[in-house]
């Protein structure tokens, strides 16, 4: 295991309450995603814990989460970004019953707004972020 030393910077401590929209604790909503304790159920769910991932910092879900054939081979964060909620505008599929789905989003941040519409499939089973279309 490796030690931080006091250059490496600490992950942003996880916050009590989600920040994905949901009521409740992020460790009982997106959080036990993001530990592996359980896997995103729906694309939207997916959607969620995926923007609490950028919330927290949450680089390995991140990759985790995306489609091997979209993957980057390194994601960077910003950490000066600061994002301060999430909206979702409109689901299609990515229910239980479906191989693929699309989720509609705003996810603001301080300074402005990001809309995109996002592509899920499922990968062995799981639901794994393809791609986004940004939206004016």
């Amino acid at each position: 295991m490796a030690r931080r030393t006091s250059r490496t910077p600490s992950p942003p401590a996880a916050p009590a309450s989600c920040p994905c929209g949901l009521p409740g604790a992020y460790a009982d909503c997106c959080g036990r995603f993001h530990s592996g304790g359980a896997a995103a159920p729906s694309a939207e769910a997916l959607m969620r814990s995926r923007y609490c991932a950028f919330v927290v910092g949450d680089v390995e879900y991140l990759g985790r989460t995306w489609h091997p054939r979209t993957r980057p081979a390194e994601l960077d964060l910003d950490p000066g970004m600061r994002w301060t909620g999430l909206e979702i505008l409109e689901t299609e599929g990515g229910s239980a019953f479906h191989s693929a789905g699309t989720v509609t989003f705003r996810a603001s941040y301080r300074g402005g707004s990001l809309h995109e519409r996002s592509r899920f499939e499922r990968v062995e089973g799981a639901w794994v972020y393809v791609d986004g279309e940004f939206l004016d």
